[in-house]
């Protein structure tokens, strides 16, 4: 004897299953519309400020975001060239995932070791844009996705920009326009080699380093980039970033 499986599960219980497939689709296409417009318009916000300007409302002391846009061209070279040497020197040549450092990382969390490293500019526009600080295999995997729409549809130095404007610099100061103005007092384009390594070197953990304290790891990381500023060949490696 056969027996009807809607006798059991009756039409109007399951029929929503069939819309579900259907909103990861609708997500995409969202994030894939908003990633054309930020091609072209200034980005001054993002999921990171976002979360910190809710927090800002019952903080105390009160912590709100400084962020101003700036354009790629009135950004020092050297800032540029810095935050590369820092975080991601294959930037000029990768497709937004860093395959090798991937890998390691995820050997090294199969071992039950921290699994640092990997993350690349591209994947940092990507989660500080759209996703959240804490991690977790669900974030990772979303940001990968990101990462490579975004080179899909940005050039290079569209994505550069944008980091430059959205990094976190301080507990406060969000780009490179608003922490070049409150520690140096200058606009992005007036900053030296030094500034810029100085600024780079607090990146790994904006909350803790500080510019205008700068620890001895600081100042150790500091020099480190400006060693590797120099052995990429100064601003000239970025030729490839340049539209």
């Amino acid at each position: 004897m056969q027996i009807s499986v809607l006798r059991y599960f009756p039409r109007p219980r399951w029929r929503w299953l069939h819309w579900l497939w259907r909103i990861p689709v609708l997500l995409l296409l969202l994030v894939t519309l908003l990633l054309l417009v930020f091609r072209f318009v200034p980005v001054t916000t993002s999921s990171f400020m976002l979360q910190q300007q809710m927090t800002a409302r019952h903080s105390d002391p009160l912590l709100p975001v400084r962020q101003q846009w700036v354009d790629y061209a009135d950004i020092s070279p050297q800032m540029a060239l810095a935050v590369v040497a820092a975080e991601d020197q294959l930037f000029p040549q990768h497709w937004g995932i860093d395959i090798a450092s991937t890998q390691r990382a995820i050997q090294a969390a199969w071992r039950g070791h921290k699994a640092g490293g990997g993350s690349t500019i591209t994947q940092q526009v990507a989660k500080n844009l759209f996703l959240w600080g804490e991690r977790d295999y669900l974030r990772k995997g979303l940001e990968w996705v990101l990462a490579l729409l975004l080179e899909l549809l940005w050039d290079k130095q569209r994505i550069l920009e944008v980091y430059l404007n959205i990094a976190q610099f301080s507990p406060q100061d969000y780009g490179v326009a608003a922490a070049a103005k409150h520690f140096f007092e200058k606009t992005p384009a007036q900053l030296t080699r030094r500034e810029a390594a100085l600024l780079a070197a607090v990146l790994p953990a904006p909350a803790r380093y500080r510019v205008e304290q700068p620890s001895r790891r600081v100042i150790r990381r500091q020099r480190h980039i400006l060693r590797q500023m120099r052995q990429l060949g100064g601003t000239a490696y970025l030729s490839g970033v340049a539209r």
